[in-house]
């Protein structure tokens, strides 16, 4: 199966090795024997989103953020209208606020997000910077991750964590945290997010597989680097 990845902006929302959650997922999907082409879309490319398998942002500063809006809100109405056919989409740090309705900065100004679900953000003086560790209905692992963040996102109806333990959510301390809707999968976590979960890794890989009707097969590539990552983060966490 040939799979097509749209990546935007991989200059400007690059924070905290972005890029990997792309490379983790095509490496994924390479090794169940599909071939994978990697689209990057920068400022002013043209692109075609229709088609797309997988779409991905992500994270950055605020102010790279509002300079991706003003661009990516060409995409905005194609975007909206993959996600309703299913296409697998993740938008990591920053690039989850552009999926709302709007974005207020700490100077009160605002400028719209795309509209695909109807929350806001607002960002704040203080920055947010600490270990987040919560729980997903997606598997029963905990799910690991780093925030730093300026911004509380208030109106998610369905967040990718339904139970944060440990660190700060949308709306704060304890709160859930990330939007899920579909297969699009989006969450302030950085770190990357696809290394660090292995187990999330796998469900964006299947949902990818499922839209196109390639089969799952019961045995799957491993990482045990990633895992054993993974089990030493979530343990240090688990007992904070």
């Amino acid at each position: 199966m040939e799979v097509r990845f749209l990546h935007f902006y991989p200059d400007l929302m690059n924070l905290y090795g972005s890029y990997a959650n792309v490379s983790a997922l095509r490496r994924y999907l390479e090794r169940l024997g599909h071939t994978v082409a990697v689209e990057p879309v920068g400022p002013g490319e043209a692109a075609e989103v229709s088609g797309a398998d997988f779409l991905y942002m992500g994270a950055g500063t605020e102010r790279a953020a509002r300079a991706a809006m003003e661009d990516f809100a060409r995409f905005g109405p194609a975007v909206k209208e993959a996600a309703e056919a299913g296409a697998v989409m993740l938008f990591a740090g920053t690039a989850m606020e552009l999926l709302g309705q709007s974005v207020t900065e700490a100077d009160g100004t605002a400028y719209p997000g795309i509209g695909l679900a109807s929350f806001t953000t607002v960002h704040g003086a203080v920055r947010i910077v600490e270990d987040v560790y919560g729980r997903t209905d997606l598997f029963p692992e905990a799910v690991v991750g780093f925030l730093n963040k300026c911004g509380v996102t208030s109106g998610v109806e369905t967040p990718l964590l339904t139970e944060v333990t440990l660190g700060r959510g949308n709306e704060g301390p304890g709160r859930p945290e990330g939007f899920h809707w579909k297969n699009v999968f989006a969450s302030e976590l950085t770190g990357p997010l696809l290394v660090k979960n292995p187990r999330l890794l796998e469900v964006l890989a299947r949902a990818v597989c499922a839209r196109r009707g390639a089969e799952w097969p019961a045995d799957r590539p491993r990482d045990p680097w990633a895992e054993q990552a993974y089990a030493v983060t979530e343990e240090q966490l688990r007992k904070r």
